[in-house]
């Protein structure tokens, strides 16, 4: 098949001033569906020569007219107000969704079999497209909206095959706690879980955090490239997964999650996310701060050894399921059976 595939990022390492968690899980995704048989045609400007400065044309093929497509796979954008909702051309103006729409104006109101990747969980539940007969909609979530099927968020299989629990136990941790990524939707969870621990532990958040006045007793170090992210998890002892209520309710897991492990930064899991022992082993769940405190006390007081090197295993094995391989095979599947 010639797959269509819009999405609003990254394959490269792309630039720090902009969110796009995608990055750890596009360009596997991407060449597991052209290793598997499929041509992508990229849709969206090519923001990592333009923006970034890396030019990838020798290795993939952006698009910004309509060729002709077998299916289309869309990253979902929603209006963001100020940027993708102004008139192009005006500053800060994003063409993100306006590029969507004609997408999906020209490809699957035409009947195009089209996989809707709904990332962050923004397409409402009674949108219009969820009902075409040539649409299905993926979702993250161990519980997917009503319609949808899962779709999870790929683990790259190349970092995965190489994790070595013991390589990652032996190295050195000197910062106990961790959080990488964006502030957005996340302040009850930071509140609950990370800043209690923060103020007796060393730590770091890096990324997006603005007007985090509330919490004078965090580290914050801004936002960080994307080559960066593991540096960070590769010295810390672990991190915390961090999810917006949206996500924790339906088991909706981010990248965040195997991006500390694969680095062996271990993700303690909150026990109010749906579905947590699919995340992590029961030595891992927090209830609160306090138990955060002390889970950290205790990896502490093993790290290095040789329980540290099980429980990172563990953990790992965990990730399994989630193999971008498998996901891509899914995928290509849900689109044969539009077809």
């Amino acid at each position: 098949m010639r797959i269509g595939y819009s999405m609003w990022g990254f394959l490269g390492d792309g630039i720090v001033d902009t969110p796009d968690g995608a990055r750890a899980y596009r360009r596997p995704f991407i060449d597991g569906v052209i290793a598997a048989g499929h041509e992508i045609v990229l849709l969206q400007i090519n923001r990592d020569l333009y923006e970034a400065g890396e030019d990838l044309r020798d290795r993939y093929r952006w698009h910004m007219g309509f060729p002709d497509l077998d299916a289309l796979i869309f990253e979902w954008r929603w209006p963001l107000l100020g940027r993708n909702t102004t008139r192009c051309g005006t500053v800060g103006h994003t063409c993100d969704l306006h590029r969507q729409t004609e997408l999906f104006s020209r490809y699957t109101s035409a009947g195009t079999p089209t996989l809707v990747w709904d990332l962050d969980r923004r397409l409402p539940a009674e949108d219009r497209c969820r009902q075409l007969p040539n649409v299905v909609v993926g979702e993250f979530a161990l519980q997917p909206t009503p319609g949808a099927v899962n779709l999870f968020c790929p683990v790259p299989d190349d970092l995965l095959n190489v994790a070595d629990p013991q390589r990652l136990a032996a190295a050195d941790r000197p910062t106990s706690l961790v959080y990488v990524g964006n502030r957005y939707d996340r302040d009850e969870a930071f509140d609950r879980y990370f800043a209690p621990a923060a103020a007796t532990l060393p730590h770091r958040v890096a990324g997006k955090w603005p007007q985090a006045e509330a919490w004078p007793q965090v580290s914050f170090t801004g936002r960080c490239g994307f080559a960066e992210v593991r540096q960070i998890h590769r010295v810390a002892l672990a991190t915390v997964l961090l999810l917006p209520e949206r996500y924790a309710t339906v088991g909706h897991m981010t990248s965040r999650w195997f991006e500390a492990l694969l680095a062996g930064c271990l993700p303690l899991a909150p026990t109010e996310i749906h579905g947590v022992e699919t995340y992590g082993p029961p030595q891992l769940r927090v209830r609160d701060g306090h138990d955060v405190i002390e889970k950290l006390a205790w990896l502490r007081s093993i790290a290095g050894s040789g329980e540290h090197a099980d429980l990172i295993a563990a953990c790992l094995g965990h990730l399994e399921p989630f193999r971008c391989s498998a996901q891509v095979a899914i995928a290509i599947k849900l689109l044969e059976g539009l077809s």
